[in-house]
């Protein structure tokens, strides 16, 4: 099984799930390594998605020690990103330790956008934001080593993804792309869309394509669980869709630095 880099415990607001579950699970599937990855979304409306990294890191060290003859159990955080959290962000990251920081864009305007009538766009607009802020992100905040699913604003679209493309974005999400590669940040390919029903994970095949044709050589594999059952969701089929991009390897992290692992 591939290695699960992306997945949430009870230390995110939106789970609650024991940290030895989500180990015992990646065990019986088979995983030889998996990273705990749980939210800390600074400034987000309603104060969801705080995290108590203290305790946090103690309780993952504790299972890692735990399962360390069965399982390699990577300590990891999903960062929210927004522009003005740059110096935030940068004391946070020099004040704890991680393997791995997935840089997630959760917000469109500040506001999320799985509330529709607080975003009073049609979805090209709210799909266009998302990619503009995200491109400024990338451009401003330093730290975190892959993108976490970077169209995931097409999961709370009205039409989801019936008129989206790569293409009809092309303009900025290459931009995107070559900000990544200059600066060493890998790009998740995170099977959560699939969940959402739509049909392909975040982002799209067709920009793991153009990642891979930009020169983009590091490519992360999440599946965004918040329970057992969805570690590794659509692996095989993740695993066929890089492979077609042109990758022979997935990267995975430790000490926040990038190993390739063959697939």
């Amino acid at each position: 099984m591939i290695s699960d880099c992306h997945m949430h415990t009870c230390f995110s607001d939106d789970s609650n799930t024991p940290v030895e579950a989500m180990a015992e699970q990646a065990i019986s599937l088979g995983m030889k390594r998996i990273c705990i990855t749980d939210h800390y979304d600074m400034d987000f409306p309603d104060g969801e998605f705080t995290l108590d990294t203290a305790a946090y890191l103690r309780k993952l060290e504790e299972v890692r020690e735990k399962y360390s003859d069965r399982l390699d159990l990577c300590v990891g955080v999903e960062l929210g990103l927004q522009p003005h959290l740059k110096e935030e962000i940068s004391r946070y990251l020099n004040e704890f330790s991680f393997d791995f920081v997935i840089g997630s864009v959760h917000l469109v305007d500040g506001v999320d956008p799985d509330d529709r009538d607080e975003i009073k766009r049609t979805d090209e607009e709210m799909y266009r934001e998302y990619f503009r802020f995200t491109l400024e992100c990338v451009r401003n905040i330093r730290g975190f080593q892959s993108l976490g699913h970077m169209d995931y604003v097409v999961r709370y679209g009205y039409q989801k993804e019936r008129d989206y493309s790569y293409y009809k974005y092309a303009d900025i999400i290459d931009e995107i792309l070559r900000e990544l590669i200059q600066r060493d940040i890998a790009l998740e390919m995170n099977t959560g869309g699939f969940k959402y029903g739509l049909g392909f994970p975040n982002p799209h095949p067709d920009i793991l394509k153009r990642y891979r044709e930009l020169g983009g050589t590091m490519v992360t594999a999440g599946s965004d669980a918040h329970r057992p059952e969805q570690i590794g969701y659509q692996f095989q089929t993740l695993k066929q869709i890089v492979s077609d991009a042109g990758f022979d390897c997935l990267t995975v992290f430790n000490g926040r630095k990038p190993e390739f692992i063959k697939i």
